[in-house]
């Protein structure tokens, strides 16, 4: 029998913290400069990098990686922003039974800031932690507006980003599982589990690959062996580079 052992769901969201990197987000106002939200970043149209927060981003991903395909950077960066979003709420939803209202209207994005991606959320309002809210919240409310932004701009298949949707969340889940073993923490090791598997089998992520206790194999590719230097992903269907690598299967 595992006991869940929760803490209340405080303003600064404390209990992230010791996570560190993609799971920790900052809810005071330290921005220098005013930052959009996501809200305003999903459903902007304008063409050109300095008006597009997305495109923006996607062109400073491409410099860092030095890949001359934009595809390829958009499709990182909609796994790094897709990481981000599931690790916050898996983390509050393991660790509190609630998660913050992550609404795309209240969490404001630095698409110039370094990776992971800078977040920051303007009120914290508490949800429940259940896998559908969770669902609701990040799949419906983010990575579907997302996707259609990026490919309404990009060449990227439906099925790449449901599959980087999903590797997302099984790596949140993954490297939440390393912490609460590494503190001995059996209710989160758990609850942990038991989210990403229900989150998995929702209809927009089913089909994208294998969950085998922490481990997944996807059944998409990200791209990513196409930026110079680059191979495979540890979740990746290929298990080294296609040598056609032009025409090979994204989606």
């Amino acid at each position: 029998m595992v006991l869940l052992v929760f803490v209340d769901l405080d303003p600064d969201l404390a209990a992230l913290r010791p996570l560190g990197g993609f799971f920790v987000l900052r809810t005071e106002r330290a921005a220098a400069r005013p930052l959009p939200t996501l809200a305003q970043a999903y459903r902007e149209t304008a063409p050109d990098v300095c008006g597009n927060p997305l495109i923006f981003r996607v062109n400073k991903v491409a410099d860092a990686l030095r890949s001359p395909e934009l595809r390829v950077a958009a499709s990182v960066a909609h796994l790094g922003l897709a990481a981000r979003l599931w690790s916050v709420a898996l983390g509050c939803a393991a660790l509190y039974d609630r998660i913050p209202d992550l609404d795309a209207r209240l969490l404001h994005w630095d698409a110039d800031g370094s990776a992971p991606d800078d977040l920051w959320l303007s009120d914290v309002r508490p949800l429940p932690g259940d896998a559908a809210t969770l669902a609701d919240t990040v799949l419906h409310g983010h990575l579907e507006p997302l996707a259609a932004a990026l490919r309404a701009h990009y060449r990227l298949a439906p099925g790449l980003l449901r599959g980087n949707a999903a590797s997302a969340l099984a790596g949140a889940a993954r490297e939440l599982d390393r912490w609460a073993r590494r503190h001995d923490r059996t209710d989160t090791v758990a609850r942990a589990r038991s989210l990403a598997a229900e989150l998995l089998a929702h209809p927009l992520l089913a089909g994208t690959g294998t969950l085998t206790g922490t481990a997944f194999r996807r059944r998409s590719c990200c791209l990513y062996y196409r930026v110079p230097g680059g191979g495979v992903c540890g979740d990746c269907c290929f298990t080294r580079p296609p040598r056609s690598s032009p025409h090979a299967p994204s989606g």
